[in-house]
């Protein structure tokens, strides 16, 4: 455990420049003398920067290892992620990159101390670490792994190297997530804004059977279950060593005024947001309620971009468009190969002409069948899909038995009020929240009105892409008849005007286009149509 640090960490790298916390949240973040401290709470806070800052208080302790995990390896090797960030700091510090294995080394009078950058994308990752002995811990967006995991790698916290083993954590809210019930002392229960006299403060807390006990001291706590400390001490136990003192130190964007300089739209973005994702990444609110009609999983949804791609050797290739022409809509096009989106095309206004060429282009690039291609043929599409020949969607037309016989049968077409309701709930429900659908979305693979880039104009602000697509995976809501009885009721989706108030006037063009890949796991089309 750190020392309490009275004044701001600071690093000299030269004589005219220096690293160090920004006055706040980070200058708090950086000087708890808590076992574990989770902070965060808002997007923007500066977060990452405090973790990485965190371990280099020990640089020059032999032996010391710090270990950063993240849910997924893209999440740390993506354009700005955490690999690129501690590029920034590490090797002002004396640091030597080890780009293979994603590890910093800096000398010491003994054995070097180490900055490592994992990843736990399945539990079972966990018990690669059995034996390991870690000083400090780090998690990047607590709220992505699972309770297991986290307190599995918290018995992995150990040390020889003289550094008492500590660990740091950030988060952005999520109302169902464990981390929720974990800081819930430090959040209030009526308005779910951290409470600002407990920010900080720490508390004890002892994790038995799966349960926490929480006290003001840690004497407390063994008054309270001394019999389980008895056992333990005559098993060569250290008490000590079972109780935490935890604390959470909330942080908003208003506080990082280096980033606000910088990228000053960063606001503008979250303001674009839908008023529950608002109050929670921009206020930090942790009892906005993720409106229990929706049907993507929260994590699932952020993890879209990071999954591992399919190990299927050759899969299918389709395209799939959204036709759009004029208004906030956009004409999307994206290029699958089996349940990974390679290729994104958009283009803000356009014709019939202009959608034929662009996936004509496409079809020639990435060689392409027009049976493969689906055009939504119930609003301005229907002129594509006659003139190119292709493939038309529609959205009211009946559902379809599933392509592959299952034991479901029958049944699944019982479900689901139309066909677009089906293709949304399957797609989302079976893709999206199991982890099997990857996203490529970089200046590599998305073209904006034929220039290759990520940021596109709605409204007065630009934004990226990627919060457009997540946004419109989670705007897609159950909608239940009431006037239909329970054993009745068919799977419905809110209408698109609905979706339109949560998308803040903009159509889920993009959630559109995407769940449009399901139409190819479905019988009923063309025959010969689907060629695996």
């Amino acid at each position: 455990m750190p020392a309490l640090i009275s004044r701001h960490l600071l690093f000299k790298m030269r004589p005219t420049r220096q690293i160090a916390p920004q006055p706040g949240f980070q200058t708090k973040a950086l000087s708890t003398p808590a076992d574990l401290a989770i902070i965060g709470g808002a997007a923007g806070g500066g977060k990452t920067f405090a973790l990485q800052l965190e371990p280099a208080r020990h640089l020059d302790v032999s032996g010391f290892t710090a270990v950063f995990f993240r849910r997924t390896y893209a999440q740390i090797k993506l354009p700005g992620g955490l690999w690129d960030q501690s590029h920034e700091l590490y090797p002002h510090l004396g640091g030597k990159a080890n780009e293979g294995d994603m590890d910093w080394t800096f000398k010491t009078d003994g054995a070097p101390s180490t900055i490592s950058m994992k990843h736990l994308q399945h539990e079972s990752d966990i018990y690669n670490y059995q034996g390991s002995q870690i000083a400090l811990l780090i998690f990047d967006e607590l709220t992505h792994f699972s309770a297991k995991m986290f307190w599995y790698l918290v018995s992995r916290n150990r040390s020889t190297c003289g550094v008492k083993p500590y660990i740091r954590a950030s988060c952005n809210p999520d109302p169902e997530s464990w981390v929720a019930e974990f800081i819930q002392w430090w959040i209030d229960p009526i308005t779910g804004f951290p409470i600002p006299e407990r920010a900080g403060k720490i508390r004890y807390c002892l994790r038995h059977e799966e349960s926490y006990l929480w006290a003001d001291s840690k004497e407390e706590i063994i008054k309270k279950v001394p019999n389980l400390f008895a056992i333990a001490e005559k098993q060569g136990v250290n008490v000590e060593d079972l109780i935490k003192s935890v604390t959470f130190i909330p942080g908003t964007i208003s506080e990082n005024q280096i980033l606000l300089s910088k990228d000053p739209s960063y606001i503008a973005n979250l303001m674009l947001l839908d008023p529950d994702e608002r109050s929670r990444l921009m206020d930090g609110n942790w009892k906005v309620s993720l409106n229990k009609r929706m049907i993507a999983d929260w994590v699932a949804v952020e993890q879209v971009f990071d999954n591992y791609s399919e190990n299927r050797a050759n899969p299918p290739k389709y395209i799939t468009c959204d036709a759009a022409r004029f208004g906030r809509d956009f004409m999307v096009i994206m290029v699958w190969r089996g349940w990974e989106v390679v290729f994104i095309c958009i283009l803000k206004q356009s014709d019939t002409f202009d959608i034929q060429k662009k996936i004509e282009w496409l079809r020639q690039k990435f060689l392409l069948p027009k049976n493969r291609v689906l055009v939504d043929q119930d609003g301005v599409g229907r002129n594509t899909v006659k003139m190119g020949s292709y493939e038309g969607f529609m959205g009211g037309a009946s559902p379809r038995r599933d392509r592959t016989p299952t034991q479901r049968g029958a049944m699944e077409l019982k479900e689901y009020a139309n066909l677009k309701g089906q293709c949304v709930f399957r797609f989302i429900q079976q893709r999206v929240n199991t982890n099997q659908i990857r996203i490529n979305c970089n200046e590599e693979t998305c073209e904006i009105d034929h220039v290759m880039t990520t940021k596109v104009k709605v409204g007065s602000h630009v934004v990226d892409i990627r919060d457009l697509i997540k946004a419109d995976l989670r705007s897609y809501r159950r909608m239940e008849d009431p006037e239909v009885a329970d054993d009745a009721k068919k799977k419905l989706i809110e209408p698109k005007e609905l979706q339109k108030i949560l998308l803040n006037g903009r159509s889920p063009d993009f959630g559109d286009t995407l769940f449009m890949r399901e139409w190819f796991e479905l019988a009923g089309q063309k025959k010969g149509t689907i060629v695996s």
